[in-house]
């Protein structure tokens, strides 16, 4: 056995693994949700977990796919994981999302995530979308990289009114890191929850306009009326 099994083998013994939903100490094999969790998730179904966003004056907008309905059960997991540090959830979420695009998206050349501000990074300590990037990227086999900054910290979208005070509070706020070539690449763009869209087009344009030839999405959860 290798030292880094050794130790996963002790932090599992001090720490047993518990599921991301309902908390409960897992049995092996379960990757991170139980069998009861797991069969009554809200799950979206297959024929309309992609979504269009970001259309308009003619663009057909990027696909948008999402496993889940963002409903109380799943609003409880994802806050701990957003506001409690419970950054283990990333692995179980993404497996998630990777069925989910895997079945439906060309695949892409590369990953990327809708980034904080600095400031909020450092208030939390870890970047929520930039883990589930990560995550994702490592079962579908794709590079994850950092092409976005936040330029500045506007105000949550969770604050904001409508679909319109949305768009107007991120415009302007994404920008790209540095100089990458990203001419004829397909970019598969991840966040956490997808409400009206706002976030997702704004980062989708800013990629475009920096020689994308595709930009989609995948999101945990899809915020329904």
């Amino acid at each position: 056995m290798h030292v880094k099994e050794i130790l996963n083998a002790f932090l599992d013994a001090l720490y047993p693994p518990k599921c991301a939903f309902c908390r409960r100490i897992l049995e092996k094999g379960n990757s991170g949700i139980c069998p009861a969790c797991r069969a009554k998730l809200p799950f979206i179904p297959k024929d309309r977990q992609c979504r269009r966003f970001g259309t308009g004056r003619g663009d057909p907008g990027g696909r948008c796919h999402s496993p889940l309905v963002y409903d109380s059960f799943v609003r409880e997991s994802f806050l701990r994981y957003k506001f409690s540090g419970l950054v283990s959830y990333a692995a179980p979420y993404a497996g998630l999302m990777a069925d989910c695009v895997r079945e439906a998206e060309p695949e892409a050349d590369l990953v990327t995530w809708v980034p904080l501000s600095r400031r909020r990074l450092r208030r939390r300590g870890y970047d929520q979308a930039e883990l589930l990037a990560k995550e994702l990227s490592g079962v579908l086999g794709l590079d994850a990289v950092q092409l976005l900054y936040k330029n500045k910290d506007n105000k949550a979208q969770s604050r904001t009114g409508n679909a319109s005070d949305r768009s107007r509070n991120v415009r302007g706020v994404y920008s790209v890191k540095g100089a990458p070539d990203l001419h004829g690449k397909h970019i598969l763009l991840v966040d956490d929850i997808i409400t009206t869209g706002a976030t997702l087009s704004e980062c989708r344009e800013v990629l475009l306009r920096a020689g994308a030839a595709e930009v989609s999405a995948v999101t945990l959860a899809r915020a329904e009326k």
